[in-house]
């Protein structure tokens, strides 16, 4: 095929998606769903292997499964369990992964897991099948469904780690790491990774031991001799996670995190913090005060949604906005602590934590 044919080629399918766009039923997304579409015949177009169009499309499937299991979800909080595959129910790291999944559910969270064994099963089998979701992966060993989650409509089966591990983090509202072995440490190591530099949460990220065990204060001690005292990572990037052995201690930091904070997104250039309650002029001047440090220019100030909200079904939560460096992390973590402990949120929000 000749350039110019290639080019008219082109042009003929860019007007054809066009005419399919305004057809479509639900336009409200209309400007992403053309963008998605002109990708795909772009690539078309263009000189890629069989092998690359075979890993789009089962990415594709894969996220469309995802998406669909999770849309009727979407107004309730989740707790992504991660740990050993290999740990027996006789062991004292899936009793504790058990009370947790059982605490976290009577607080009002659902539970997501990798849906396997061990520790997987564990969080299961304290949540209960209709709390659960389990997100499985075919692997040659240890990787079949657990039977708390087998056959249930909230288990799905991915074909790649890296659209499973998506939805692991992005419809998770709190991540409880327990014992593992290299996937654990990669998932430890890449919650901290997308937390420190700003591509996931924040979120409550709690590496729990069973009572008296150290697999994950010897990690911290790590963490804190070889990473913050050489100056790997900066010494507030800690304040992104929570070592315990409690239960009561892990379950708080979770339920804790979403005291006041409620959730926050960009508008352009500004960090907008929802909340579950009005902050008084006095405390967010303490605020500003306090961490000052963190903005690029400007103030934090209070607000209400912003016009680019407007379709946020958070709209009539009130809001802080500033302008945030995107840098210290570590940092804006301490201050949503600090937010938290400026007061108690309304009875309804109270009554509902589990509610985003």
């Amino acid at each position: 095929m000749t350039t110019s044919a290639s080019f008219d080629t082109l042009e003929a399918l860019q007007a054809d998606i066009a005419e399919l766009i305004e057809h479509l039923p639900n336009l409200k997304n209309r400007q992403f769903i053309k963008q998605a579409l002109a990708t795909i015949v772009r690539l078309a177009d263009s000189e890629i292997d069989r092998l690359d169009w075979k890993i789009l499309s089962a990415s594709l499937a894969d996220m469309e499964r995802g998406f669909q299991l999770f849309h009727a979800y979407r107004h309730v909080r989740k707790v992504t369990i991660f740990g050993s595959a290999r740990l027996a129910s006789d062991t004292p790291e899936y009793r504790m992964a058990l009370q947790f999944g059982r605490a976290v559910s009577q607080l009002g969270f659902m539970v997501m897991t990798g849906g396997g064994g061990g520790i997987m099963q564990a969080g299961h089998e304290g949540a209960g099948r209709e709390n659960s979701f389990g997100l499985n992966i075919q692997l040659p060993f240890e990787q079949q469904a657990n039977p708390i989650i087998e056959g249930d409509p909230k288990l799905i089966h991915f074909k790649y780690f890296f659209t499973r591990k998506l939805f692991l983090l992005k419809e998770s509202d709190a991540v409880a790491l327990f014992p593992g072995g290299f996937g654990t440490q990669d998932e430890a190591f890449e919650c901290m990774t997308l937390s420190q530099t700003g591509k996931f949460g924040p979120v409550p990220l709690v590496l729990i031991d069973h009572p008296g065990g150290d697999y994950w204060l010897s990690w911290s001690e790590y963490i804190n001799q070889q990473l913050v005292q050489k100056g790997l990572v900066s010494p507030e990037d800690p304040s992104l996670y929570t070592v315990t052995d409690n239960l009561d201690v892990a379950c708080d930091a979770i339920t804790g995190f979403y005291k006041v904070y409620h959730s926050s997104r960009y508008v352009g250039e500004q960090l907008v913090i929802r909340l579950t309650k009005d902050l008084s002029d006095s405390e967010v001047e303490q605020l500003n005060t306090d961490f000052s440090d963190i903005l690029v220019k400007g103030r934090i100030e209070k607000s209400q949604a912003l016009p680019q909200e407007a379709q946020d079904e958070s709209v009539g939560l009130p809001r802080l906005i500033l302008y945030f460096n995107q840098r210290d992390l570590g940092r804006l973590y301490q201050m949503i602590a600090a937010i938290n402990q400026t007061g108690i949120p309304s009875s309804e929000a109270a009554a509902h934590p589990e509610r985003k």
